[in-house]
């Protein structure tokens, strides 16, 4: 394929920087343009999307469609998230296998954690846009949290939100490239990115980031997560179970996750755009600084 040819979406081609260090995030493909009443075929950088299989002790747990990078924290974000383990140390080992139609993450778990999965007898069919696929009891949908710890840090200022979100978007480079991938950030208080994932699935994205949190010892509980997306019950489920007192979404919640984000006292943000946002849950643990007018005790809580 001539080096020359146009490329098609304007993204991640006019600086050259992102999609050369995207590896196996995205493949260059011939396509077809259509523009202005006239075909020319163009590159394009497409996102990659693999069936990655989930093993814990040998045995299948789940098939979720995901992004093959950052595999590592994908299988213990996956693990914490879900509650198959309660702490990283609990996650012995992890060996990627490459199948011919996908991928195998072999997880070794502690015997106690591998007891209490087969206990569960749960089997996920995973899609990009998944939610609770698979589930086979409404418990394990709605499965009960743990309330989040009472706030001890100074409430996140609205500012810092703001200054998160305005950072993400030079993050994002697979999303640069492509225009088809999800992110999740870890920030601290002060609104400072400290740690991104990509996939193409968003709540693959949020286990990516809670997994690689773990791995570095980033303590869930100062600071707080932005994702692309949605906020999802599950989004919320997962949040809360790694313990993160705050998440930001830049589209909004749904009522279910607006509920169970009250019911552990997690601050859930969403619709945030610039320094617009509408604050859903957890209201003591933000100040709205733009509008000193506005007291937090006429939010919901």
């Amino acid at each position: 394929m001539s080096a020359a040819r146009p490329r098609a979406g304007g993204r991640g081609d006019e600086s050259g920087g992102p999609a050369a260090a995207i590896c196996e995030g995205a493949r260059s493909l011939e396509v077809l343009r259509w523009r202005g009443g006239r075909a020319q075929p163009v590159d394009d950088w497409l996102s990659e999307e693999v069936a990655v299989a989930l093993q814990y002790n040998g045995v299948s747990h789940a098939v979720m469609l995901a992004t093959p990078l950052d595999l590592e924290d994908f299988a213990l974000g996956f693990s914490l998230s879900e509650g198959i383990v309660e702490r990283p140390a609990e996650v012995y080992d992890c060996e990627i296998v490459r199948e011919p139609r996908g991928l195998t993450l072999q997880i070794e778990v502690a015997a106690r954690c591998f007891e209490g999965l087969r206990e569960r007898r749960r089997s996920l069919t995973g899609r990009t846009g998944c939610g609770l696929c698979g589930t086979d009891s409404l418990e394990q949908a709605l499965r009960p949290l743990r309330p989040l710890p009472a706030r001890t840090e100074p409430p996140v200022g609205s500012s810092a939100v703001a200054r998160a979100l305005g950072s993400l978007r030079e993050h994002q480079h697979l999303n640069a490239a492509t225009g088809a991938v999800h992110a999740a950030g870890w920030c601290d208080a002060r609104g400072r990115l400290l740690l991104v994932r990509e996939d193409v699935g968003r709540h693959n994205a949020l286990d990516k980031l809670i997994g690689a949190m773990a791995r570095r010892g980033t303590d869930a509980a100062r600071g707080f997560a932005v994702i692309t997306s949605r906020a999802s019950v599950e989004m919320v489920q997962k949040a809360a179970q790694a313990g993160m007192p705050m998440l930001v979404a830049v589209s909004a919640p749904t009522a279910l996750a607006v509920r169970s984000a009250r019911e552990v006292d997690m601050c859930l943000v969403g619709l945030a755009r610039g320094d617009d946002m509408v604050v859903y849950s957890g209201a003591q643990r933000i100040a709205l600084e733009s509008f000193p007018e506005l007291s937090t005790s006429l939010l919901p809580t």
